[in-house]
């Protein structure tokens, strides 16, 4: 991957652009889309997230990355390399579903216990135009899955089953460093 991205805004819960369905990429080698990636995975890095969509840096297009990496948000996500997933579609998904504790750049201060598929089947386009299928498991899934709600206009507070479900950033540290 490039590493010439610069730092981005994040958007907030109640701008707009987290709220609108994000359109497709049509040419995944324009420059300002391979640009755009390298903005997502430097301002990614700088917030200590996980996962960054479009939208949260303001534009409306269907990418996102993940690039889970044990950080002071996530003490405990799994290593990977760092991946930007164009146009992403999710195929089918395992019937079992998890809850597990989420936050998001764009709703600082609050994490929330959100029912997810613990596995997933999935297909998108690489940064290089390649269209690959993978399949993500837990924590990966997990990140995918709110990644990609991020292009649908949904927050991970619209999937809690109950607003007894979010706790603040604070408390959640607690019950984190417990484990």
């Amino acid at each position: 991957m490039k590493n010439n991205g610069i730092l981005r805004q994040v958007a907030q819960l109640g701008e707009p652009v987290l709220r609108k369905i994000a359109v497709p990429v049509s040419n995944v080698e324009e420059t300002r889309i391979q640009q755009l990636i390298d903005d997502l995975l430097a301002t990614i890095k700088d917030v200590h997230g996980v996962g960054m969509a479009a939208p949260q840096v303001y534009e409306s297009l269907r990418i996102f990355v993940v690039a889970s990496n044990p950080n002071p948000r996530y003490p405990n996500a799994p290593k990977m390399n760092p991946t930007a997933v164009i146009n992403p579609e999710i195929l089918s998904n395992s019937k079992d579903k998890e809850k597990d504790w989420e936050g998001c750049l764009s709703i600082p201060g609050i994490r929330g216990l959100v029912p997810r598929y613990k596995s997933i089947r999935v297909r998108f386009t690489t940064r290089d135009g390649k269209v690959v299928e993978k399949i993500y498991k837990d924590f990966i899934a997990r990140i995918f899955q709110h990644e990609f709600d991020h292009l649908e206009g949904i927050v991970f507070l619209d999937r809690l089953e109950s607003n007894k479900d979010i706790v603040s950033e604070k408390e959640y540290q607690k019950i984190v460093t417990r484990k």
